[in-house]
C-alpha cells in the first residue's frame, strides 16, 4: 500500500470531505465546524496484530498526513492484544476502574460486544453522521448485522468482514490422494470429509486429517444449514433457543465422532499450529487465517519441508442449504463531544472507501465491505496489483474463493442479544471440549489394554449424547437467567 498511489486521491477527498460534495453531510454533521489549526484527537483501539496492524497502522498514518492534516483530525490507533482483552480494557474504562484510561472514540468490536457496550449507553447512533445515501454504499447483510437494540439504529459501522474456508496442506494431501484416489472435490460436503478423514487415519497409521477452528461456528452454521436458527433473536433483541435436537444429534455425529475416533484432531491454541507440525492436514479457519497458514511443516527441531497450500469453501453438509458465516468485528463510536464523534466517522468513512479498503483487506485477509469493491474482478484486480512481496499465494487463493463465496453463498450471522457473548462461548466449549476430554479418556483405556474399537464404542453411544445434550440446554438457559 504505496501512500504515492494515493496521494492525488487523498487530496481529492479531502477537499470533498471539507466542502460538504461527498455526501457526508447530515442534520448532525452539518453543524460540526472542525478548525485543522485546533485539531481533534481521536483514538482507536482494536485487537489487530501481525500484518494485520501493519496494514491498519500504515493507513492511520496516511490519515493523519492527508484528510487528517486537512481537516483538523488526528488519529491515534493501539492494538489491545486481542478480542477478550479489548473488551476487558472497554469495560473496565466506562466502570471507571482505578488506573484505566478513558474509554477510547472508535473501539473494533463484534455484536456482540458491541451490544453490551450499547446498553451501557456507550455507543453513539451513526445515523447521526451518515446520510442514506452513504448507508446504500455498504453490503445490505453487514449493515443489518450493525443494527442494535429495540430501535434496530445502526451502532457498528463496517470496516472489514470474513468468512470461514478450508484449507488443506495440498503437498501431503497429494501423497495420500495418489493412493487412495480421492478429489479434493470430495471435502466439499461434511460427510464427504468425514470419510476422507477416516481413510487418512487408516492410511497414515492413525494420524488425525482434520480440525476447525471456531466451533460456535461449526453449531451456528451447521444448524442454519440443516434448517434452524439455534439463536433465533426478534427486533425486539429477545433470544429464543431453538435447540432442535436431531440437528444436534447429526452435528454431534459429524464432530464429536470423528473426533474421539481420532480421525479430528485440536493440540495447539489454533488447528494453523497443529498443521504447521504435520499433526492434521485440512482445517477450516476464518479468511484471516491465511495470515497463518503454514509455508512449511516442521518434522522436529532439525528437519522440516516447504509445503503448497490449497484453499476450498467451507463444507457443507449434504442436501444443506448453501449458506456460510459472516463475521469479523465492526468499529463502534463511543459517545464524546460533537466534534470527537463527527471526526471518528469521517476516518472510517475515509477508511471504507472502495480502493483503499480493498487494499487493507487483501493484506490482513479481510473481505472488503463496500458493493462496489466486493466483486470478484476488483478484488482479483486489486491481488494482481499488490505491492507487498510477502503476499502469499495461500492469502491470494483465500480471497479469491471468498470473494467467490460471497457471490454464491448466504452469508449469515445471528442478531446480537443480551447475554449473547456468554451464550456463544456456550456453543464454543461444549461440544468440543466433550470431544476433547473423551478422546483422551479412550486413549487411557486403550494405553491399559482396551482394544481400540472397544474403547470407541464405550463412549459412541445415545446415552452420553443424551447426557450431553441436556446439559448443553441447561448451560445456554443460563446465560439468559436474569435477563
Amino acid at each position: 500500500m504505496k501512500k504515492s498511489k494515493r496521494i492525488l486521491a487523498a487530496a481529492l477527498t479531502a477537499v470533498l470531505l471539507l466542502t460538504g460534495l461527498c455526501g457526508c453531510s447530515s442534520n448532525h454533521a452539518e453543524t460540526v465546524k472542525l478548525d485543522k489549526d485546533h485539531p481533534v484527537n481521536i483514538d482507536i483501539w482494536h485487537y489487530y496484530n501481525g500484518a494485520q496492524k501493519n496494514a491498519f497502522d500504515e493507513l492511520v498514518s496516511e490519515f493523519n498526513t492527508t484528510v487528517g492534516r486537512d481537516m483538523g483530525i488526528v488519529v491515534e490507533a493501539y492494538s489491545q492484544g486481542n478480542i477478550a482483552q479489548l473488551v476487558e480494557n472497554v469495560l473496565d474504562s466506562a466502570n471507571n476502574k482505578v488506573g484505566t484510561e478513558p474509554v477510547p472514540n472508535i473501539v473494533a468490536a463484534y455484536a456482540d460486544s458491541a451490544y453490551q457496550f450499547d446498553q451501557m449507553g456507550l455507543v453513539v447512533s451513526l445515523e447521526k453522521y451518515l446520510t442514506e445515501d452513504e448507508i446504500e454504499e455498504y453490503i445490505p447483510s453487514y449493515i443489518e448485522e450493525g443494527r442494535l437494540g429495540k430501535g434496530q439504529e445502526l451502532k457498528i459501522f463496517p470496516t472489514a468482514k470474513a468468512t470461514e474456508v478450508l484449507m488443506i496442506n495440498k503437498t501431503d494431501w497429494d501423497k495420500f490422494a495418489a493412493k487412495t484416489g480421492y478429489s479434493l472435490d470430495k471435502l466439499s460436503t461434511v460427510e464427504g470429509l468425514i470419510e476422507v478423514a477416516e481413510s487418512y487415519y487408516v492410511w497414515s497409521g492413525g494420524k488425525a486429517f482434520y480440525g476447525r477452528d471456531a466451533m460456535a461456528n461449526y453449531i451456528i452454521i451447521g444448524c442454519k444449514q440443516l434448517g434452524s436458527e439455534i439463536f433465533s433473536v426478534d427486533s425486539e433483541g429477545k433470544v429464543t433457543f431453538q435447540v432442535d435436537d436431531d440437528i444436534m444429534r447429526r452435528l454431534w455425529q459429524c464432530y464429536y465422532v470423528p473426533y474421539i475416533k481420532g480421525w479430528f484432531a485440536s493440540y495447539g491454541k489454533f488447528r494453523s499450529d497443529d498443521a504447521k507440525v504435520g499433526d492434521i492436514l485440512a482445517l477450516v479457519g476464518s479468511t484471516t487465517t491465511a495470515t497463518y497458514f503454514p509455508k512449511e511443516v516442521i518434522v522436529d527441531d532439525t528437519n522440516s519441508y516447504p509445503i503448497e497450500a490449497a484453499v476450498m469453501p467451507a463444507p457443507i453438509f449434504k442436501d444443506g442449504e448453501i449458506c456460510a458465516v459472516q463475521q469479523g468485528a465492526g468499529m463502534v463510536v463511543t459517545k464524546k463531544t460533537a466534534k470527537e464523534e463527527y471526526a471518528s466517522t469521517v476516518f472510517l468513512k475515509w477508511f471504507t472507501e472502495a480502493q483503499r479498503n480493498t487494499e487493507f483487506a487483501i493484506e490482513a485477509g479481510y473481505l472488503p465491505v463496500k458493493k462496489e469493491a466486493s466483486k470478484a474482478e476488483g478484488i482479483n484486480k486489486a491481488l494482481d496489483s499488490a505491492t507487498n512481496t510477502e503476499f502469499s499465494v495461500t492469502m491470494r487463493q483465500t480471497l479469491s474463493v471468498a470473494v467467490k463465496m460471497t457471490e454464491d453463498y448466504q452469508l449469515y450471522t445471528n442478531r446480537a442479544f443480551e447475554g449473547g457473548a456468554q451464550a456463544r462461548d456456550v456453543l464454543e466449549y461444549s461440544m468440543s471440549d466433550k470431544a476433547m476430554e473423551d478422546a483422551a479418556k479412550i486413549q487411557e483405556l486403550m494405553d491399559a489394554g482396551t482394544d481400540y474399537s472397544t474403547a470407541v464404542a464405550m463412549f459412541d453411544t445415545e446415552e452420553n449424547f443424551q447426557e450431553w445434550l441436556t446439559q448443553f440446554k441447561q448451560e445456554l438457559a443460563a446465560t439468559q437467567e436474569g435477563k
